[in-house]
């Protein structure tokens, strides 16, 4: 155990003291309003900054998840009991459980993810922000009324799901935690949330807050192990009405396919190899700043990193030699540091990765023009997952690096020659999450944002996400959506009541019974 290792683990250990969640065993898990550990096989947690085992504790197991499937049913219940306004208020009065929590909540991000401090602390703004928003929801989920051709009167409501399942990346477990608790529950579902096993400590925090602060005991649970055994029996359990993912497309399949056999559906918001379209028209000032911010912001590990740089063939040379410049500036160092900007990879898997990715395409003949390995100036003992914001050139669209999720701070930088030419390139893939258009040209920035295969597109500008705007994508990038109107509507079934007026009317024995 090296110095920063043993520092790591301190402060891990306080944190954890701090929100009750320390024990022989931590309390890995957040169940009918309790915190408890898990019952299955142990989990060691690493340190993303120096590779070191950081603490033990133990996934749930199947025993576990279904207790806290029965849980939010009961409390699902007991929520919908109340009136809409009523749900409104309890969850604007529960978001105020965060209060005077918000540097300890970020500091265990940052500890446990390897996430640079101040990019933790803006999340756990993100967490009031998207709970706010949807509670004020709850008492405007309108319904509709039909003019249907009969003597009916045919109204539609919209009704929750019951329970909803829900799992989590490891990349921004806090912000995606929010992302899909605070719709869910606006629409009258109860939750049952599994964290990726890699980062399991904020959710769990989150969840006991927002009690504290006023949700029904029960109406959210947390459940913490690994895919084959807690997340397994999450998507298998008969009492969950929908699947919610937040990962990858392999990922993505095994839980679309788990909850089709049982004729449950799924929202699956999978990964991206995002466009970012640069034309030599653009503000090159603004277009380098943001295709930096775009793929190197997160380490990268963002499904909508800007990570495929389109430029037009006579900008090409300057903006790939300005971005190098920019990007070797970029400070990377120890997740708690101040100063730092990028921090580390995640997890040995993903470093492997992107290392290999990056090996391979270089033998396939691109060329590295700035990082491609360690970063320099690092404490000796910071031995983790650390990896110098890399740009590619001589990169061709049939290259693996061109067309598959890196998911690291790894930037492939292509030429093309005009509109069609961009559009095509920017399509040549199977995700289709998001991209960019830079260029002064108004109706260019249309017309080409309309030809793009993607859920979310920027204008001059990249990653601007709001909690009151769709998010979501095309092919293996998933389906369905997250935030906004269309986010909320995920989380219920649309039902139709119909009834009759006619002081006599009709029976069919088909269908058209009602007065005409």
């Amino acid at each position: 155990m090296n110095r920063l290792n043993r520092q790591a683990r301190e402060r891990l250990s306080a944190l954890l003291d701090g929100f009750e969640l320390q024990g022989a065993t931590p309390l890995s898990n957040w169940i009918d309003g309790t915190a408890c550990p898990g019952e299955g096989e142990t989990i060691t947690l690493i340190d993303p900054a120096t590779g070191e085992a950081l603490l033990d504790y133990r996934d749930a197991g199947p025993a576990l998840v279904e207790r806290a499937v029965s849980s939010a049913s009961r409390a699902q219940q007991a929520w919908m009991a109340l009136t809409a306004s009523e749900r409104g208020r309890r969850m604007n009065a529960a978001v105020r459980g965060l209060e005077g929590h918000e540097e300890a909540l970020a500091q265990l991000e940052s500890v446990v993810a390897g996430k640079p401090i101040r990019d933790c602390r803006g999340e756990v703004g993100k967490v009031r922000e998207m709970f706010e928003y949807y509670a004020g929801w709850c008492d405007k989920q309108h319904g509709e009324v039909i003019p249907v051709p009969t003597s009916h009167l045919n109204y539609v409501r919209h009704v929750p799901y019951g329970v909803v399942g829900q799992i989590t990346p490891w990349n921004a477990p806090m912000f995606t935690c929010a992302w899909q608790l605070a719709p869910a529950i606006a629409a009258g579902n109860g939750v049952v949330l599994k964290p990726s096993e890699l980062t399991p400590f904020t959710s769990v925090v989150i969840a006991r807050l927002l009690e504290r602060g006023g949700l029904p005991k029960g109406l959210v649970n947390i459940v913490n192990g690994l895919g084959p055994s807690t997340g397994a029996a999450l998507t298998g359990s008969e009492g969950i009405g929908k699947l919610v993912f937040v990962g990858s497309p392999q990922s993505g399949r095994l839980i679309a396919e788990a909850g089709a056999r049982r004729l449950v559906p799924s929202v699956l918001e999978l990964g991206g190899k995002s466009a970012n379209i640069v034309f030599a028209d653009a503000s090159l000032d603004a277009a380098v700043a943001g295709a930096q911010a775009a793929i190197f912001a997160a380490a990268g590990q963002s499904c909508v990193a800007g990570s495929r740089l389109l430029v037009q063939r006579e900008a090409f040379e300057e903006v790939t030699e300005r971005l190098a410049r920019a990007a070797a500036g970029i400070e990377v160092g120890l997740p708690g540091d101040e100063a730092t900007r990028m921090g580390p990879l995640q997890n040995a898997r993903q470093y492997a990765h992107v290392t290999r990715m990056i090996e391979d395409a270089v033998a396939a003949g691109a060329r590295v023009i700035v990082g491609g390995s360690r970063p320099a100036g690092l404490p000796e003992e910071a031995r983790g997952y650390f990896l110098a914001p890399t740009v590619l050139v001589d990169v061709t669209p049939e290259m693996e690096i061109a067309r598959e999720e890196v998911f690291g701070p790894v930037l492939v930088a292509m030429p093309f020659d005009d509109e069609a030419d961009a559009v095509r390139l920017a399509n040549a893939t199977r995700f289709g999450l998001a991209g960019a258009v830079w260029t002064q040209d108004p109706a260019r920035a249309h017309r080409v944002a309309a030809q793009l295969r993607a859920g979310t597109v920027w204008i001059n500008g990249y990653k601007a996400i709001s909690v009151m705007s769709p998010f979501g994508g095309f092919g293996d990038s998933g389906f369905g959506r997250s935030s906004g109107l269309d986010g909320l509507r995920e989380y219920t079934l649309p039902q139709s009541v119909w009834v009759e007026t006619a002081s006599e009317a009709s029976v069919a024995m088909g269908y058209g019974s009602g007065v005409g």
